[in-house]
């Protein structure tokens, strides 16, 4: 397998697909000195290990690649070799243009990708909160990446579809891996108070099951499945608890209006509010504050 280099601005393969920055096939057979100092990446990359030991620095942490690892850089993050230059081995890299994966920034990967809205929520949290850039033993990516290959230098019929499908595939293949990383370090608890805390910063929104299940990384069925086993209530009973619970803090405060502290904990109105809360509590939220406001 011959090394090559493509870059967006001088390599006509590249041309139909703006969102690549570069994809590169390096056979690095002779040490240089000072060959891979530190940098802060611009996009995202992904480092494929096709041969050879690699003692790199990702973000300010030591991680040692071998053949069928995978390394990404996010954007904004810094990366070098360990010493300052390149081993000796073979590597493949991809650098795709996106600029940004924080919260604010646009909710898809592009125009190009047929990755949901909702299931780039997941991609992105997971990349994001991943605790290692490194995945061990992945060579489907290694598949993935001689496939793109091949298709951006044969360019048969259908081509610029197949490469995208490739890619969106790739970020897949990741995050499902990075997600089952991430679930086995940590136990679902854990998970799941940072998910409460995270519906609690924003319980006006009508939170979905799915996009509820985008936040940890989970497909609905298994995410329902979970909070079931963790809670015994549905998602969406487990939702509306908490939406009652914040009710309950904040019908304490009696300079605060009713319809207000519906609209804020996500119900629809202050009537399916307050029917809601009397199921749940017996008491209507006037009757409730004017117990407690009583007892003060």
């Amino acid at each position: 397998m011959n090394q090559f280099f493509l870059q967006q601005h001088n390599a006509g393969e590249l041309k139909p697909f703006s969102h690549i920055n570069e994809f590169v096939l390096k056979r690095n057979n002779a040490i240089r000195l000072d060959s891979f100092t530190e940098t802060c990446s611009e996009c995202i990359r992904f480092y494929f290990v096709l041969e050879g030991k690699f003692n790199w620095v990702i973000d300010h942490k030591q991680h040692t690649l071998f053949p069928s690892d995978l390394a990404i850089v996010l954007p904004g993050k810094t990366f070098c070799a360990e010493k300052g230059y390149l081993d000796i081995g073979a590597i493949y890299w991809l650098g795709l243009n996106i600029n940004k994966l924080d919260a604010a920034s646009k909710k898809s990967l592009g125009k190009w990708s047929a990755i949901t809205d909702t299931d780039f929520i997941s991609v992105r949290k997971i990349l994001l909160q991943s605790d290692t850039p490194v995945i061990s033993k992945i060579p489907e990516v290694g598949s993935l990446l001689q496939s793109i290959q091949q298709e951006l230098f044969v360019q048969e019929l259908g081509f610029n579809t197949r490469v995208n499908h490739l890619l969106d595939e790739l970020f897949i293949l990741v995050t499902r891996r990075l997600t089952r990383q991430q679930i086995s370090a940590r136990d679902f608890p854990h998970t799941f108070l940072k998910l409460e805390e995270t519906l609690r910063k924003n319980l006006s929104h009508h939170w979905t099951v799915e996009e509820m299940a985008a936040l940890v990384g989970l497909g609905t069925t298994a995410f329902s499945d979970k909070v079931k086993n963790y809670t015994g209530f549905s998602p969406l009973n487990y939702l509306i608890n908490i939406r009652i619970s914040e009710a309950i803090r904040l019908l304490k405060k009696a300079d605060v209006n009713v319809t207000d502290i519906a609209l804020d904990t996500g119900f629809y109105s202050s009537q399916h509010f307050s029917t809601t809360f009397k199921k749940l509590t017996g008491y209507t939220p006037s009757q409730f504050r004017k117990n407690n406001l009583s007892k003060t």
